[in-house]
């Protein structure tokens, strides 16, 4: 026997906004959180965009110590993860949250003190230079064991990557823990602290970020613009807490929406491009929507991947069209990171809280900056401003390198 799943809280740091209220503020009114670089000189990159997270400070979410032995991503996670339990009024001597699951992805782990360290080590030539705690600052899965360590979380703790489907994959696999009967709680999502002069150097070298058109930093993604040429880096966290229904019904807690699907899959198409039929994103959708026990006409929205590059807009629309055919056409698509920019590993959990949003507040965020539509590109991407309407039931999508795809299907939950 199966059981539900739903959505009862959420922690966000967004570049347009930290936590629910202000990143919803910030998604309804088409906020941008693109910016000019400030963590680092950024006079020797071409690129000197970013979507940053502002006003920022760790010791307002773990003890200090942990601070001080952390990467930037963990911070994220542990800070995501106290915003989502105090939403969905958890707290840590709660004897279910013990044993919960901890399931976070993740793309690039921690870079920044990786970065730090290969630094110091060639600036000094001295190996003996490089802190002892290097080694568990950096693996991926210190965002997840820094989780269980400040909350006592001994259930299953995990860290995914998978490129830029990292968080939908992890949110696929907490649903899976709870809908199976494993664990009745999970705290889930994605972070990613990528804005480095090394890592910024590394992705505008394989040339697929993107410049503004006007030097306005905040027009420089654009999906499904004719004009768009990439995307923006971007960094942050979202964290939801995952629940079976009768046990968030029983505690009496808040919920945003049910988790009725998930698919996932891989293209095995290329290490980086996207296969422009758009045959394995369709797919996964599918995969979803078979497990929801939904049908594509019950599809109110798409949380579309919608990075701003010229292939990856493309196939996806391809993949829409596949799935939905004619009624494609009918059926409203937006990219939010038209808004905070791509943050890798984080950006499904971010477009899944999007989702929930969307639920509760009856509006459909929009794809902003876009200005001139491509030809190819021809569905209702709600440009510019968002849209008032109910929606029951929607993908989010989330395709990384790798030809790595998921999708999530969630539904809205009658009272």
């Amino acid at each position: 026997m199966t059981r539900r799943v739903v959505v009862t809280g959420m922690g966000i740091l967004a570049p347009n906004g930290i936590g629910v209220k202000n990143f919803a503020d910030a998604i309804f009114s088409g906020k941008s959180g693109i910016g000019s670089i400030s963590r680092f000189d950024s006079s020797t990159l071409e690129i000197k965009l970013a979507a940053e997270i502002k006003n920022f400070d760790a010791v307002d979410y773990m003890p200090i110590a942990v601070v001080r032995k952390t990467d930037r991503f963990a911070q994220f996670g542990v800070a995501a993860a106290k915003m989502a339990l105090d939403d969905a009024r958890l707290s840590g001597d709660n004897s279910d949250l013990a044993k919960a699951a901890v399931i976070i992805g993740s793309g690039l782990g921690g870079l920044n003190f990786h970065e730090e360290m290969m630094c110091t080590v060639l600036e000094t030539s001295n190996p003996k230079k490089v802190a002892a705690s290097s080694v568990p600052r950096i693996t991926p899965n210190a965002v997840s064991a820094y989780i269980a360590l400040q909350y006592k979380i001994k259930g299953p703790n995990l860290v995914i990557s998978t490129a830029c489907s990292s968080s939908t994959q992890a949110i696929g696999e907490a649903f899976r823990k709870i809908k199976y009967g494993e664990v009745d709680i999970a705290i889930t999502g994605g972070v990613e602290a990528t804005i480095s002069l090394v890592n910024m150097a590394m992705y505008q070298a394989m040339m697929v970020l993107g410049t503004s058109l006007d030097g306005n930093p905040e027009t420089a993604s654009r999906p499904f613009d004719k004009t768009r040429n990439g995307f923006v880096m971007g960094e942050g966290a979202a964290c939801l807490i995952l629940e079976e229904l009768d046990h968030a019904a029983e505690r009496g807690a808040p919920i945003y929406a049910e988790v009725a699907g998930f698919g996932s899959n891989c293209g095995a198409y290329h290490m980086v491009a996207p296969d422009p039929t758009g045959e394995d994103a369709k797919n996964v959708m599918k995969l979803a929507l078979n497990e929801a026990r939904a049908a594509e006409e019950d599809i109110d929205y798409i949380g579309a991947h919608g990075t701003s590059t010229k292939f990856n807009d493309l196939a996806e629309t391809k993949a829409i069209k596949g799935l939905l055919g004619k009624r494609a056409y009918g059926v409203p698509v937006s990219s939010i990171k038209s808004m905070i920019g791509h943050t890798i590993g984080a950006a499904g959990a971010l477009q899944a809280a999007s989702c929930c949003l969307a639920i509760r507040h009856k509006c459909i965020p929009p794809t902003i900056n876009l200005k001139q539509p491509d030809e190819e590109c021809d569905l209702d991407y709600v440009p510019n401003s968002a849209r008032k309407k109910e929606v029951r039931v929607i993908i989010s999508n989330s395709f990384g390198f790798g030809s790595n795809n998921a999708s999530l299907i969630f539904k809205k939950v009658d009272k």
